[in-house]
């Protein structure tokens, strides 16, 4: 069961992925990017990494999609018929780019499955022989909020600042030249 989950997610990543960089809708390409961010999230949970299956969540589909939806709401319609009409083909770039970025992609991730395991990092194997490898029982989360709230407060509380300024700065944008 659970290497069913982790293919249909990874297919409905994969595949939303392919449909939101293809689509001239800007509107169906947000909740496609939506759909992506869910399942990179679920993802995230078969790698044990919960805390950043959580943040995911909560900071990119519940804040930056957020965000991203009502720019568009907000936007200049005129702007995005512009961008919609700008080409014809299915896919955006040119077949001559599209082409390399592929097979340098498909190059990387073939070395990568074929490398696997090979020459692994000395971290790695001492992690292992030590014992101290992250297991399905952990609570990372637990131990990620201590270490944030305690040792990194400061720099948390700086990010949150950046974000804050980024939203005015998005609101501002978005508002209409002749409103005050």
């Amino acid at each position: 069961m659970q290497t069913i989950v982790f293919y249909s997610l990874a297919f409905a990543a994969v595949f939303s992925a392919i449909l939101l960089v293809s689509l001239r809708n800007i509107a169906r390409s947000l909740f496609l990017f939506f759909v992506v961010l869910f399942a990179v999230a679920g993802l995230y949970l078969f790698a044990l990494a919960d805390f950043v299956a959580i943040t995911q969540v909560m900071v990119y589909v519940g804040g930056i999609l957020i965000l991203m939806l009502f720019a568009f709401m907000l936007s200049n319609r005129e702007m995005f018929r512009q961008l919609q009409r700008g080409t014809a083909h299915f896919i955006a770039i040119p077949v001559w780019q599209a082409l390399p970025i592929a097979i340098l992609f498909l190059t990387v991730m073939l070395y990568t499955a074929l490398h696997v395991g090979r020459n692994e990092p000395p971290w790695i194997t001492a992690s292992r022989e030590a014992g101290t490898v992250i297991r399905a029982a952990d609570n990372t989360v637990e131990q990620l909020g201590v270490h944030t709230m305690t040792h990194y407060l400061l720099p948390f509380e700086v990010v949150s600042v950046l974000l804050m300024m980024a939203l005015i700065g998005a609101a501002h944008l978005a508002r209409k030249e002749g409103d005050a």
